[in-house]
């Protein structure tokens, strides 16, 4: 295991307020370890053009470039674009940002698909803050996994700045409704919505295991650099998995 000083760089969209403050703190339970943040402009989740542009990947590669001179250890896309825009966007830019930078990259997207393939997810419950058409792409794109959501809320929210200020009653009312339809895992999908430390109680509630997406990045980096998590797992089951 690593006792170095680690850091990790995390891509955040412009508009977020919940994602810096939630990932430091999930790190404040490792002495050793920071987060750095670097930004891009995402003010819109939509299915327009202009929204679906503020994903440019030449933009993304500019932010990342700011966190490689942080000698940062792993860059992690704290974003769940790919959602819409198709998982294999993430997977191209996970390969284009180690091109550029030297420095092995994840996303929150492809680490939840890491996470529901190894604990064999097929019925997922799916939470978030966006408009119908795209949360329906959403639920698509799991579909072609072989995951079916067999359950999911959304609030019809188009501002990327609103979804931070959404309550934690309410989302956590829209993750128990979900769990009636008893899924294999819950995913609160976005990483502007302050969620991440619902996840414990939800799973002693329901003993349904909840995935945020501000805690799949930070897990996946974690891993990738051979770090004990044990520490982290009052933020939910997955920072209790053994490898």
């Amino acid at each position: 295991m690593r006792t170095k000083r680690i850091r990790l760089g995390i891509l955040t969209p412009s508009s977020n307020t919940a994602l810096e403050p939630v990932t430091s703190a999930m790190l404040s339970a490792l002495p050793n370890a920071s987060a750095h943040f670097a930004r891009f402009t995402v003010t819109e989740i939509s299915l327009t053009q202009q929204a679906l542009g503020q994903f440019d990947v030449s933009r993304i590669l500019d932010a990342a470039r700011q966190l490689a001179d942080a000698r940062v250890d792993v860059i992690g896309w704290s974003g769940t674009s790919a959602g819409w825009l198709g998982f294999e966007r993430d997977e191209a830019l996970c390969r284009q940002l180690t091109e550029a930078t030297g420095i092995p990259a994840t996303t929150s997207v492809l680490a939840l698909n890491e996470l529901l393939a190894s604990t064999g997810v097929k019925r997922l419950a799916l939470v978030s803050p966006y408009i119908d058409d795209v949360q329906e792409r959403i639920m698509r794109n799991y579909e072609r996994l072989g995951i079916e959501c067999v359950a999911e809320r959304h609030l019809g929210l188009r501002e990327n700045f609103s979804f931070a200020e959404v309550p934690d009653t309410l989302l956590t009312d829209m993750m128990r409704e979900t769990a009636f339809a008893r899924p294999d895992a819950v995913t609160t999908f976005c990483t502007n919505l302050h969620a991440a430390h619902l996840a414990r109680p939800f799973e002693a509630a329901t003993d349904i295991p909840a995935y945020d997406t501000v805690a799949t990045v930070v897990w996946k980096a974690l891993r990738m650099l051979d770090v004990d998590m044990t520490p982290l797992s009052g933020w939910g089951s997955i920072f209790s998995m053994t490898r």
